[in-house]
This record gives structure tokens, C-alpha cells and sequence, in this order.
């Protein structure tokens, strides 16, 4: 493959996938001046970026045909081969030399695969994962970890001012999605160690708000966590990272440590509770694994003693 050239704002992007993350980074690319064209699987979430001027696209090859640059930010890996191989048909109505940059968390042999076979279509596919939530992505202060070819990904720069504050270029196709995985991890993990932190200090008789006033400013919380102690304190569990896509992540890491034959079980033991908060079925932010522990903590308690 030809290494594309420096995208500019004279390059016309097609965004497939306006979640929580793909609408706010649709809606800093437009502003920053780029042509662009969306689709979304429900057509309700396009209405808002058509008003900022973006073309809305009947489906996803026809999108594909129309631009010069494709992102995508797609719900897992199914939704991403069913729209890129399947019947979303981009890689065939994709005109050759079109630059891909999927920003999915999916497997990295998802974004193997779809690298390989784009190839075919003279097609260029980056993986380029994104780390941060809705705020951050409003904000444009997203991490991105990007996978594939490294002429293609620094070609990209001039998107990744626009939605990012930092990239990390990680080696060849599957990194960026790797490196996810570890960040989306810890993520998790650190998110059920603080469950479990405040959880035991309420047990042992703290009071609840001071608890987790004073646990936000020690050196041991991160600053994602202590934005969690804030609005977990308050009871708000809106939705900045579903606790369902949080379920999704610990899924592929763990099957991602299967296959090497490693052992990971802090991140078992996590994924179990965040298991069993998600399983209301809800759109509740992954920091809710807060409220089961402290739900099963009281739960605990008032069982009697045993004999």
C-alpha cells in the first residue's frame, strides 16, 4: 500500500457510529472544519450533526464511496466485521487509497483481520483506540492509541487535534486495540478496588461523605477516581463509560490472557461484580459497581449470625 497522504481539511470524512464517544469526537471534527458525511445505525442520533452542517448517509457503503477518510466507533467487534466485511459493505464501495481509522475496542485480531482484507481493496485501516469518556470527549482531551502502519498514522495528526490532547503510536495492526485492552483493564480494576476501599470504611464506621472527601485527595486515587468518589458520593451513576461496554472490555482482556496461557485474577474477580452490577441490564456508568458492594456489604450484615 501507498502510504496515504497528510489528511487535511480538504479531505471529506465519512464517521460511522455516534455513540458516546463517536458523537462528540463527529461533532469537534466538524467544527474544526472538516467536510463530513454520518451514518448511524439509529437514524435519531444523526438529526444534531446534520444541523451542524455534516451530510447524512442512507447506509454505510454509500458513505464509504463518498469520502476520502472513514472513522468509525463502533459498539464491539461484531458491529464492526458486519459493517466493514458484511452486509455495511464499506471495503467494497470504498474508492482504492481511502484512508480507514477504527476507532473500536474490539479484539486485536479483529483489527488483523479487517487490516488484511482491506488490503485487498487497496484499502488503508488503522486501529486507533480510544481512551476517556463522554466529558473528555467533549472536551477533546481523549487518549488515543493507534495501531497499523506508521506512515498512515501520522498522516492522521490533523484528525487526532481535533478529538485528542495525546496519541500514542503502538506498532503494527492489533497495538492500538492491545494496548486498549491493558488501559481498560486497570481502568476497571482500579474502579473495584475503590468500591472495595470505601465499602470497608464504611464498615468500619466512617462516615460515608467525609470517607470519600478525604479518600479523593490522598496520593493513592487517580484522577479518573477521584471525579468517581465525587459523583458516586452523590449517588449519580450516569453513564460516561456503560458499565456494559466496561463488561465487554474485561471480556476481550481476559480472552486476550487465555490465549497467552496468563493468569489475571484481580481482573477476574472485577469483572465478576461488574458482572453482576451490569446484569439489571441498564445504561448506568461502570463506577456503579460502588453501589453492589455497598448493597452486598449491607446485605452481609443484616444476615444473622452463624451457629
Amino acid at each position: 500500500m501507498t502510504p496515504f497522504k497528510k489528511i487535511t481539511k480538504n479531505h471529506r470524512l465519512g464517521f460511522i457510529g455516534l455513540g458516546h464517544l463517536g458523537s462528540p469526537m463527529a461533532r469537534r471534527l466538524l467544527a474544526a472544519g472538516f467536510p463530513m458525511v454520518v451514518y448511524n445505525r439509529d437514524s435519531n442520533k444523526t438529526q444534531a450533526l446534520s444541523a451542524l452542517g455534516a451530510e447524512v448517509a442512507r447506509d454505510p457503503g454509500k458513505l464509504a464511496a463518498e469520502v476520502d477518510v472513514v472513522l468509525s466507533c463502533l459498539s464491539d467487534g461484531a458491529a464492526v466485521e458486519a459493517i466493514y466485511l458484511g452486509a455495511g459493505g464499506v471495503l467494497r464501495n470504498a474508492r482504492p487509497g481511502t484512508q480507514i481509522i477504527e476507532m473500536s475496542t474490539v479484539a486485536p485480531e479483529t483489527s488483523r483481520k479487517l487490516y488484511r482484507v482491506a488490503r485487498e481493496f487497496r484499502l488503508s485501516v488503522l486501529d486507533v483506540a480510544v481512551s476517556g469518556s463522554t466529558p473528555t470527549a467533549e472536551a477533546g482531551m481523549l487518549t488515543l492509541l493507534g495501531g497499523g502502519d506508521r506512515q498512515d498514522f501520522d498522516a492522521a495528526e490533523a484528525i487526532f487535534g481535533a478529538i485528542a490532547k495525546q496519541w500514542f503510536y503502538m506498532g503494527p495492526s492489533g497495538s492500538g486495540v492491545a494496548m486498549k485492552l491493558v488501559v481498560n483493564a486497570l481502568l476497571g480494576i482500579g474502579m473495584q478496588a475503590v468500591a472495595e476501599a470505601v465499602t470497608l470504611g464504611e464498615a468500619l464506621g466512617l462516615p460515608r461523605d467525609l470517607l470519600f472527601d478525604t479518600l479523593a485527595k490522598t496520593a493513592v486515587v487517580s484522577p479518573v477516581q477521584v471525579g468517581k468518589l465525587g459523583s458516586t458520593k452523590r449517588h449519580d451513576y450516569t453513564s460516561q463509560f456503560p458499565i456494559r461496554l466496561m463488561q465487554k472490555d474485561f471480556g476481550l482482556a481476559l480472552s486476550a490472557a487465555r490465549r497467552a496461557s496468563l493468569s489475571l485474577p484481580a481482573t477476574e474477580a472485577a469483572a465478576a461484580v461488574n458482572a453482576a452490577e451490569g446484569a439489571s441490564g441498564g445504561e448506568e456508568d461502570f463506577s456503579a459497581v460502588v453501589r453492589w458492594m455497598e448493597g452486598h456489604v449491607a446485605v452481609e450484615s443484616s444476615l444473622p449470625p452463624a451457629a
